[in-house]
C-alpha cells in the first residue's frame, strides 16, 4: 500500500516577538518510518537546541516548504484580515501550494493542526490545493508529518528570533505574558515606539501594555 501526505503546523502565533512561521513537510511510510527512527514528536515537548538539531536532520530525508511571515510583514496583513485564523490559513495554505508546485508525487491528503473553521484554508487554497483531501484535527501532531513540521517551524522561528535580538541588542524572549512587556519598554526607551512593528505582533495585548 503506498500512501503520501503532506503535513503542516506553525510555529509563532502565541509569542509577541518573532515572525510567524508555517511549515509543511511531505511524508510517505518509508519517509515515516526515518522520522520514527529519529524521535520526531511534538516540538512542544523538545528543548530549543535539539529542536535546531532534528530539523536539520528532517531536511535533509523530507521534502520540505517553510513560510515565514515577519514581524513587519504579519502587522500589515493582520491590518487587512483582523482574523489569526485567516492569516494562519494563508500560511498553511502557501506552504501546501508551495509543497503541491515541487511534488512529484501527488499527496493522497494533506494534514494540519485544527485553528478554526477548516473553509478558513480550503478558501485560501488555488487551483492545485483545492484538489487536495484536507484533513484538520485536533492535536494533529500526533501525526509525523505534521510532528516534523512543527520542529521546523519551531526552529525557523528560533532562528529568526535570536536574529531580531542580535540586531537590537537585546534578548527577546518567547511567549506573550507580562514579563515579556519589560523587554518591550526597554526597546522602546532606546528606538522609540516605531520599533515594535519590527520586532512584534502588535495586536496582542502587550502593546497597549507597553505603551501605557
Amino acid at each position: 500500500m503506498s500512501k503520501n501526505w503532506i503535513g503542516t503546523d506553525e510555529s509563532g502565533k502565541g509569542d509577541y516577538f518573532g515572525p510567524l512561521v508555517i511549515a509543511g513537510v511531505f511524508c510517505n511510510l518509508e519517509l515515516e518510518k526515518e522520522l520514527k527512527a529519529l524521535n520526531v514528536r511534538d516540538s512542544k515537548i523538545i528543548s530549543d537546541n535539539k529542536v535546531k538539531e532534528m530539523a536539520e536532520k528532517i531536511k535533509q530525508i523530507c521534502l520540505h516548504n517553510v513560510v515565514v511571515i515577519g514581524p513587519e510583514k504579519y502587522n500589515q496583513l493582520y491590518d487587512k484580515v483582523r482574523n489569526l485564523n485567516k492569516l494562519l490559513a494563508w500560511g498553511h495554505a502557501r506552504v501546501i501550494e508551495n509543497l503541491l508546485g515541487s511534488s512529484d508525487t501527488q499527496p493522497d491528503y494533506v494534514i494540519s493542526d485544527k485553528f478554526g473553521d477548516e473553509r478558513f484554508i480550503q478558501r485560501a487554497l488555488m487551483e492545485k490545493g483545492k484538489k487536495v483531501q484536507l484533513q484538520q484535527k485536533v492535536k494533529a501532531e500526533s501525526d509525523l508529518a505534521v510532528a516534523a513540521a512543527s520542529i521546523l517551524a519551531r526552529a525557523e522561528f528560533l532562528k529568526r528570533l535570536g536574529e531580531l535580538s542580535d540586531k537590537y541588542n537585546l534578548n527577546l524572549p518567547k511567549g506573550s505574558s507580562e514579563t515579556i512587556d519589560q523587554t518591550g519598554r526597554k526597546l522602546v526607551e532606546k528606538y522609540g515606539p516605531e520599533v515594535l512593528k519590527y520586532v512584534a505582533k502588535l495586536h496582542f495585548k502587550n502593546t497597549v501594555r507597553i505603551l501605557g
